[in-house]
């Protein structure tokens, strides 16, 4: 049967993903070529070459532009003009029906002709894609990740990768592309249109180097520091509300299921997924064709995840597949391999680790390792035994850490005094060994990408003058041959110039280690234990900690600092019901000292442990904990009732929904979260129907009318086209200040055909 599932794969590869390579082949011609221009050739790691009128431009060349200069680019096949005006970078790829404008930052101007046209135009940045047919416009390409876009003449569509909206721009016309997702279109004013480099009157002149000097000695002086990171102050925003609202997020998840469960009806011994849709991956948009076969036997279950990314030219990603370079990949094929379940004499699981609570979840409650899958995959285990009256519990969030200072573990033990007597103790233990371990760097390097000026290159890391040659300092692995002679950009050659002033090293995942340790302790005793009802009472006592981090590389310029917190929170009493087989009740009375927030390690742990911040040419980087407690007093207290409530009517509805309210020094915050889904066995073309609204930390969450930027709310619907294909509709939305404090909805909608076998 798995050489059938095999062949089956293949067959669909050929039919879904073959496509022609013309890599390599001359695209274009330098026309005009003004002041600092340089070439980056196909499979070139710098732009080593100085830039001449007539120069050839290679499919899969990149042309960077310096503060001082300008150039021009026409295309041989359809006589297509692109400008590129100073401090401006990108790269073009050419397919057979596309011709893509790859731009990293920076200004060009397009005149792209509708004559003699076989391909469609795209200006591709890490946030947008504008298409077009022919036509004049704009394209702004702003580090930050604001993306801005200006009509001339002619119509064309943006899209914004994040959000996965779409908006038309005419002449007149704008639209602004945010990382965020957002992306809006308006009237633009006759002044925001670039003017054309070949007319601009206001260059000096007298600052522009000689020809001499561009071949000599110049290199440009791009301050790579302002891409570090690309996140908008709106992204921030949210990130920061995101942790604030885990305060008392109860992490309600649709397909979660309490510890305690029975076991699920038996699995059958094979079953096939298969997924159309699309993904973005390191930035790109990718088409995605995903077989997932799942295998039962023995109390065995093997999940696998085979999953192909193919970009809209056409060309197929080979990163997930290359395991001559990267034999490792093979586990990232593995979707789970697990043996029983949690209320099995013993039990393991390796791979997909979701809805992890530990004990009462006053520390660890819905925790997932897959919130950036498929981008990021990480490798759980959870395992454990009950024998007896003692029972234990390993979890690591991602063992592929190790190797980079740690992972999240966590462990429990418990003993159940008697069956007369049956008072449950636990005692519990989370640790995050070192949370810059988040970060990501693709060269293994320590030095995480967003500080990384090579990020693909483990042999090297600074560029302070953004030219593509490496600093001195690299060490002996280096040749001089690639080390930049005027590594500060001072057009005066380093061995003649008496003050270099260069970046420091890095700031390294190796030498800097953040860390959090919690611990908690609960007991549990059911009052009450029938078909009809039953009752637990419980409390629980959870420890907070973040030791004191001061580090500081050798050049000092390179600093962290985290002061030392602490905090505790208490449940007493916590009370759970069960009533009728209907409904699920929980009620708490919590008491908060210091820095202690419930649920810290939750459903979105992994998305902000580490948050970035970019103030103007420096990265800032923050802890989950220094985001959430901006102050350092751990006096701080707060007290109040915290509710949840779960309705399973009739196996046809499932409604769950958490409410909380706190009070801290006379101010109260309130917060409500809810999620239907509808069991569609029984409804005719209907799929899956499950719908979320969330709303935390706010005076009335229930004023529907009047949406906060703490509000968050969805849908999820699937509609049976025919037997075992459906088409998936996902809908979510959230508010943010629009820079003049009113709040604009962000929209973001998905769709996608499901397989099913």
């Amino acid at each position: 049967m798995w050489m059938n599932s095999h062949i089956l794969f293949k067959i669909i590869i050929i039919i879904f993903f073959s496509f022609a390579s013309t890599n390599g082949e001359s695209v274009a011609r330098l026309i005009k070529a003004d002041g600092v221009v340089y070439l980056k050739r196909l499979g070139m790691q710098t732009y080593s070459e100085v830039a001449q009128i007539g120069t050839s431009i290679n499919n899969g060349d990149a042309i960077k532009v310096g503060d001082y200069g300008f150039a021009a680019i026409i295309f041989i096949d359809d006589r297509s003009v692109v400008k590129i005006k100073p401090n401006s970078q990108f790269e073009i790829m050419d397919t057979k029906n596309t011709r893509s404008v790859n731009i990293e930052f920076g200004t060009i101007l397009n005149k792209i002709e509708k004559e003699n046209r076989t391909k469609t135009f795209r200006v591709v940045s890490p946030v947008s894609v504008a298409s077009v047919k022919g036509t004049e416009f704009a394209a702004m390409i702003n580090p930050s990740g604001v993306d801005q876009f200006i009509g001339k003449e002619g119509l064309f569509d943006v899209f914004n990768s994040v959000s996965g909206q779409t908006v038309s721009v005419g002449p007149g016309q704008k639209a602004l592309s945010g990382s965020s997702g957002s992306l809006m279109q308006a009237p633009a004013n006759a002044n925001e249109y670039p003017i054309d480099p070949e007319l601009e009157q206001n260059i000096d002149e007298s600052k522009k180097p000689s020809e001499r000097e561009e071949l000599d000695d110049i290199k440009e002086n791009i301050d790579n520091s302002k891409i570090e990171d690309n996140k908008t102050d709106a992204d921030e925003n949210i990130l920061e509300k995101s942790e604030d609202n885990s305060t008392d997020n109860n992490n309600l998840d649709s397909n979660s299921k309490p510890d305690s469960e029975a076991p699920s009806a038996p699995k059958k011994p094979f079953g096939m997924g298969l997924g159309i849709g699309s993904a973005t991956l390191d930035g790109t948009l990718y088409n995605q064709l995903a077989l997932r076969p799942e295998i039962n036997f023995a109390g065995i279950g093997i999940g696998l995840d085979l999953v192909v990314y193919m970009d809209n030219e056409g060309n197929i990603r080979q990163d997930e597949w290359d395991f001559e370079k990267d034999p490792d990949l093979i586990y990232d094929k593995i979707l789970y391999i697990k043996y029983g379940e949690k209320t099995s004499p013993f039990w393991a699981k390796y791979g997909s680790i979701e809805n992890m609570t530990l004990g009462q979840g006053g520390l660890m409650k819905g925790y997932s390792n897959m919130m950036e899958f498929p981008s990021v995959r990480r490798v759980g285990v959870n395992t454990g035994f009950n024998i007896g009256s003692v029972g234990g519990e390993l979890f690591l969030s991602n063992v592929k850490d190790f190797s980079r200072g740690g992972t999240i573990m966590g462990l429990r033990a418990q003993y159940k005094i008697s069956d007369a007597l049956p008072i449950t103790i636990g005692l519990n233990y989370i640790s995050d060994a070192n949370m810059f371990s988040s970060m990501k760097d693709k060269d293994g390097d320590s030095f995480p990408d967003i500080f990384d000026d090579f990020p693909l290159d483990s042999t090297l890391w600074n560029d302070t003058d953004g030219d593509g040659w490496a600093d001195p300092g690299h060490g002996n692995s280096v040749p001089d041959s690639l080390i930049d002679i005027d590594a500060d950009g001072d057009n005066i050659v380093d061995v003649n110039d008496d003050s270099v002033l260069i970046k420091a090293i890095p700031f390294s995942i190796n030498d800097n280690k953040a860390s959090v340790s919690a611990w908690s302790f609960d007991i549990s005793y059911p009052v009450l234990s029938s078909k009809m009802i039953s009752l637990t009472v419980f409390t629980e006592f959870n420890s907070l900690s973040f030791p004191e981090i001061v580090t500081a590389n050798e050049s000092s310029d390179t600093l962290f600092y985290r002061p030392k917190r602490s905090g505790t929170g208490t449940t007493i009493p916590g009370l759970r019901s069960k009533l009728f087989g209907l409904l699920d009740v929980s009620l708490e009375y919590r008491a908060i000292s210091g820095s202690y927030v419930p649920q810290f390690f939750d459903q979105s742990y992994d998305l902000n442990r580490i948050v970035s911040i970019s103030q103007g040419a420096n990265t800032i980087i923050k802890t989950k904990d220094m985001s959430i407690f901006s102050e350092y007093d751990d006096s701080w207290t707060s007290s109040g009732l915290y509710g949840s409530a779960s309705m399973n009517i009739f196996n046809l509805l499932n409604f769950n929904a958490s409410y909380a309210s706190m009070t801290a020094d006379s101010i109260e915050y309130n917060s409500f979260n809810s999620v239907l889904v509808l069991n569609t066995d029984n409804i005719p073309k209907l799929s899956v129907a499950t719908a979320f609204y969330q709303r935390n930390n706010d005076k009335d969450p229930f004023d529907f009318k009047n949406p906060s930027e703490n509000t968050v709310l969805g849908y999820r619907v699937g509609y049976e086209m025919s037997k075992g294909v459906s088409l998936i509709w996902e809908y979510s939305e959230f508010y943010r200040d629009n820079g003049s404090g009113e709040l604009e909805p962000v929209k973001q909608t998905k769709v996608e055909t499901a397989f099913s076998f």
